[in-house]
C-alpha cells in the first residue's frame, strides 16, 4: 500500500467532511443522495463515450496501481542486472537459464539472449514491447484525467438544472435559500470527485508510468550490455 496516496486522499476527504460538520449542515448533505450519484454516473457515462468499453473498464481496474506500495527504487534492478552480467561472463549465456529474475520484462530479454537472437532483434523486440506497455499506461491515465475534467462540468450542470427549477417556483421567498443551497451541492460534489479522486489517481498513474519506463529502459540497456559481453562494472 502506498502510504502517500492513502494519507493524502483520506486527509483531503477528512477536511471536507469536517467543513460540513462545522457548518452544521450534515442533515442536508445526507438527505441529498441524488447529487453525488448524478455527478459520478454522469461523469463515468460521459467518459465512456470517449473510449472503447474494454479500454474504459481496463482503465478502471488499473486504479490499484495508484495504491500499490511496490518499490520504485531502481537500485535493486541494477544490482540484479550486474549479477546476471557477472554470471554470463563467467559461465556463459546458457547459465542464465537457471537464474531467477524478478522482472518479467527482463526475463523475456534473457530468453531471447539464450535462444541466440541477434542484438538488432533483441533491441527491436524489447523496444516495441516497452512502447506498448507505456502506451497502455498512458491510455489509462487519460481515462482518469478525463473523469477529472468531466466531474466539475456535471456538477455545474446539476447546479444549473437546480437553479432553473428554483427560478420556476419562486412563489415562496423562504424556500429560495434552501433550494439554492441544494442546487449548489452538485457543484461541490463535482469538485470533490475531481480533486480528491479522479485527478490524483491520474497523476499517480502518470508518475508510476514514468518509474516503469525507467525500469524497462534499464532492462533493455542491461540485456544489450550482457549480450555485448561488457564488464559488469560498466
Amino acid at each position: 500500500m502506498d502510504i502517500a496516496t492513502l494519507v493524502g486522499m483520506m486527509g483531503a476527504l477528512a477536511l471536507a467532511v469536517y467543513s460540513v460538520i462545522k457548518q452544521d449542515q450534515v442533515d442536508m448533505f445526507l438527505s441529498d443522495w441524488f447529487s453525488p450519484i448524478f455527478v459520478l454516473c454522469g461523469t463515468l457515462f460521459a467518459v465512456m463515450m470517449r473510449f472503447s468499453l474494454g479500454h474504459f473498464v481496463a482503465s478502471l481496474k488499473v486504479v490499484a496501481r495508484a495504491f500499490s506500495g511496490k518499490s520504485e527504487d531502481p537500485q535493486g534492478l541494477i544490482d540484479e542486472i550486474v549479477n546476471l552480467a557477472t554470471v554470463s561472463r563467467k559461465e556463459g549465456l546458457l547459465a542464465l537459464e537457471k537464474m531467477k529474475v524478478s522482472e518479467a520484462f527482463l526475463e523475456e530479454g534473457l530468453r531471447m539472449l539464450i535462444d541466440g537472437s541477434s542484438p538488432e532483434v533483441v533491441k527491436q523486440t524489447m523496444g516495441k514491447n516497452m512502447r506498448g506497455i507505456i502506451e497502455r499506461n498512458s491510455a489509462s491515465e487519460k481515462v482518469w484525467r478525463s473523469c477529472g475534467e468531466a466531474a466539475p462540468a456535471f456538477g455545474m450542470m446539476g447546479t444549473v438544472i437546480g437553479l432553473v427549477s428554483m427560478m420556476a417556483n419562486m412563489d415562496d421567498p423562504k424556500a429560495i435559500g434552501p433550494a439554492m443551497a441544494l442546487a449548489l451541492l452538485t457543484t461541490l460534489y463535482g469538485v470533490v470527485f475531481a480533486q480528491i479522486l479522479f485527478l490524483p489517481v491520474a497523476d499517480k498513474l502518470k508518475y508510476r508510468s514514468g518509474s516503469e519506463k525507467l525500469r524497462l529502459t534499464l532492462c533493455i540497456d542491461g540485456i544489450m550490455a550482457i549480450q555485448a559481453g561488457q564488464n559488469p562494472r560498466v
